[in-house]
């Protein structure tokens, strides 16, 4: 599981992205000033940083950035601005950013920046995938949606996997039979069941269904 440290001074913007993060199964430490963060970049380890250049006080995200990197300290840092100038993102990057991200945006795309950064950092993929409100930890096995942990078997492990790491495209029944079976694969209904019993846990004791069936083709979760 990744953690961040998000370092922002509005504290409703801080809070925001804390919240989404975390319903994404992210570990998040906050700070909003310098002095916070520089403390807790000096005390653990995280795998993304995400920095505010405008902070209170005298040291901004400019400040930080190249204290980490005279540190040798080079974990992954984005930066938030409101300024877009040329100037302000070569500023930014030679100070030590490895990426840039200006306000206002989306949440969606603040995620997808982080998943790619450490993807090209470490090389490893995020184990963590999110389609809307679910979350499907890869490695530890942890499905939540809505903050509810949902127990499943093997066979719905399999099932789950094959359609979050591919969504939102549709998934042909043959590929998904192969996945989960291999080479003992069932009665062509088995997979109806099984489907069956995944919309059970993940669609049916909430509002909106994520789950849904290309007639004819396979399935697909969006």
């Amino acid at each position: 599981m990744s953690r961040i440290l998000v370092v922002e001074d509005n504290r409703e913007i801080l809070s925001n992205i804390t919240l989404f993060l975390e319903n994404k199964n992210y570990i998040v430490d906050c700070a909003d000033n310098a002095m916070t963060a520089i403390y807790l970049v000096g005390h653990n380890d995280y795998d993304v940083i995400v920095l505010d250049i405008m902070l209170p006080g005298e040291a901004n995200g400019y400040d930080i950035c190249n204290t980490m990197r005279k540190s040798h300290n080079n974990t992954p840092v984005i930066m938030l601005t409101a300024r877009d100038s040329v100037e302000d993102r070569l500023t930014g990057f030679e100070s030590g950013a490895d990426d840039y991200l200006i306000k206002p945006f989306s949440l969606d795309e603040l995620e997808a920046r982080i998943k790619a950064i450490y993807k090209r950092t470490t090389g490893i993929s995020n184990p963590i995938f999110n389609v809307a409100d679910l979350s499907f930890n890869t490695e530890t096995y942890s499905v939540v949606r809505q903050g509810v942990f949902i127990e499943m078997n093997p066979t719905l492990y399999k099932l789950l996997d094959i359609l979050m790491t591919n969504s939102p495209n549709v998934v042909k029944k043959e590929t998904i039979e192969n996945h989960i079976w291999s080479d003992d694969i069932p009665e062509s209904n088995v997979l109806k069941t099984t489907i069956h019993m995944l919309r059970k846990r993940i669609d049916a004791p909430f509002n909106c269904a994520l789950i849904h069936t290309m007639r004819g083709i396979g399935y697909y979760i969006k």
